[in-house]
């Protein structure tokens, strides 16, 4: 693992079997947390610390996980917006992202992300898709103007749910000054970045 503090890196364990235990039981697909592998959000956290992402912003907060691996690798000066449609998640988040001792990194913000983005401030330098793929098409064109020129884009989700995913790789794929690949780690992983 990255050169993570002891007490976190225990806390990210523990959310990782909880999160996994939990959806085993829970059969509500909506109420399940659904957590990023830790192999991919620790590749995430690497490219964000690595080319010094500091205003990231996240669609699917859920219990905070990813939260708190962005939190973290953003640094004291960074900050995470996180975006999610339900209260109790973000309650939940809010918590363990208290407990991770980085609540103060994160704007966590409830309601449709679709809507909320448009109401961002510019210069977001990374996106992080991990929500409802079939929206992010739309999420995308509309956070457009509040992009970095040096932008990072990435999505989950890219190989082990390519039907719902599509639309987002097929519109990535038709912005000419953006590279883009998919990497084969855990459920896959979508990355874009701007020329």
């Amino acid at each position: 693992m990255l050169d993570i503090e002891p007490d976190l890196e225990a806390l990210l364990e523990q959310l990782t079997v909880e999160g996994e235990a939990h959806d085993r039981r829970e059969p509500d697909h909506a109420r399940q947390v659904l957590n990023l592998e830790p192999v991919t959000a620790e590749l995430i956290s690497m490219l964000i610390r690595s080319s010094r992402r500091r205003r990231v912003l996240e669609i699917g907060t859920s219990n905070g996980y990813s939260t708190i691996w962005l939190a973290w690798a953003v640094g004291e000066e960074g900050r995470v917006t996180s975006l999610d449609r339900s209260e109790e998640k973000q309650r939940l988040a809010a918590d363990n992202l208290v407990r991770a001792g980085l609540r103060d990194r994160v704007d966590l913000r409830c309601g449709e992300a679709t809507e909320l983005v448009s109401q961002l401030e510019d210069g977001l330098d990374c996106v992080f898709f991990d929500a409802d793929r079939i929206s992010a098409p739309q999420q995308l064109e509309r956070l457009l103007p509040f992009l970095d020129q040096d932008v990072l884009l990435l999505a989950d989700n890219a190989i082990s749910h390519l039907e719902e995913i599509s639309g987002y790789l097929l519109a990535v794929e038709s912005m000419p000054d953006l590279a883009h690949t998919v990497v084969p780690v855990g459920k896959g992983l979508s990355l874009a970045h701007r020329r």
